[in-house]
């Protein structure tokens, strides 16, 4: 058994980071497990050091430890490379020329039942050698996508219960060169040997386009559990715009990581808010059939 906790180093982490991360550290410690942190900052951009070094402190502070060194996701775009050769060779990729808007606009496009909503239709699928040498002409740059044949795939969740998506021909390359989510996260799951996969469930959705690469590129599919999201006041998703949500505007407020830790326990059923409690107090209390079902709207002083 081995766990991850694989955030995106692109500023501090929110109660909604840190409930998820505190989830997945429960659910393969309690039953001895392994326990990994991997960043993925595929995209240099947004992903800074400053960031990563912020948020391992913050896994720190709430008792969240993990083995070994942390893995990043820059270092590793020939892993991915490799893996896209390999589809690449059994006749599964194709260059996309589609500009953002005419993604979105294909993606709302009425296309029966065989796609799921938002889910890109094919459009450079088939695409005629003469309007590919017209693309390449104009320098309009291509990413990679997966051609895919409407596959279907229930996933049954530990917290989600059963899901079924079709998975449609996700990008394997963006058009920049950069390597995908999608493919990383399935071959870095693969060689990293993470057997659960704990994560907020806005990535649900995604899960049947990466067991579907598992199955492509011979890996073992792991084990799934997306936990139900936590909300702000006005019921979105919670984001630092929602103010004192990440330890350090807590801490201003007096809250310190020990009373987020009861706080976080509390909303999945654990422990009560007011308890005295670290998290590995909360180990021997873990069972995925306890957790929460439902999003958690914070008090947030």
């Amino acid at each position: 058994m081995r766990g991850r906790f694989a955030p995106s180093p692109t500023g501090e982490l929110h109660l909604g980071n840190l409930r998820t991360a505190l989830v997945a550290w429960l659910a393969a410690r309690a039953v001895g497990g392994g326990f990994i942190v991997r960043m993925e900052d595929l995209d240099p951009v947004t992903s800074s050091p400053a960031h990563a070094a912020r948020q391992l402190a913050d896994l720190a502070a709430i008792g969240v430890d993990h083995d070994g060194e942390v893995v990043f996701q820059s270092t590793r775009f020939d892993l991915y490379r490799d893996a896209i050769a390999r589809l690449d060779a059994a006749g599964l990729v194709y260059r996309c020329y589609c500009t953002r808007r005419e993604i979105r606009e294909a993606a709302a496009a009425p296309h029966g039942d065989a796609l799921a909503d938002g889910a890109y239709p094919g459009t450079c699928r088939d695409l005629p050698e003469a309007r590919r040498a017209e693309f390449e002409r104009d320098g309009r740059r291509s990413a990679l996508r997966l051609r895919t044949a409407g596959e279907h795939y229930t996933v049954v969740d530990r917290i989600a219960g059963a899901y079924t998506g079709t998975v449609d021909d996700v990008v394997l390359q963006r058009a920049d060169g950069v390597p995908a989510y999608n493919i990383a996260v399935v071959v870095d799951d693969h060689l990293q040997g993470v057997t659960q996969v704990v994560r907020g469930d806005d990535l649900l959705s995604s899960t049947p386009r990466q067991v579907h690469l598992h199955h492509l590129l011979g890996f073992t599919v792991p084990e799934y559990a997306h936990v139900p999201l936590v909300l702000a006041a006005d019921g979105t998703r919670l984001a630092k715009r929602h103010g004192a949500v990440t330890l350090d505007r807590l801490a201003e407020l007096g809250v310190t990581p020990g009373q987020v830790v009861a706080r976080l326990g509390a909303s999945l059923g654990l422990c009560s808010a007011d308890e005295r409690v670290a998290a590995a107090d909360l180990l021997s209390r873990f069972d995925f059939h306890r957790l929460t079902r439902q999003p958690w709207q914070p008090t947030l002083t």
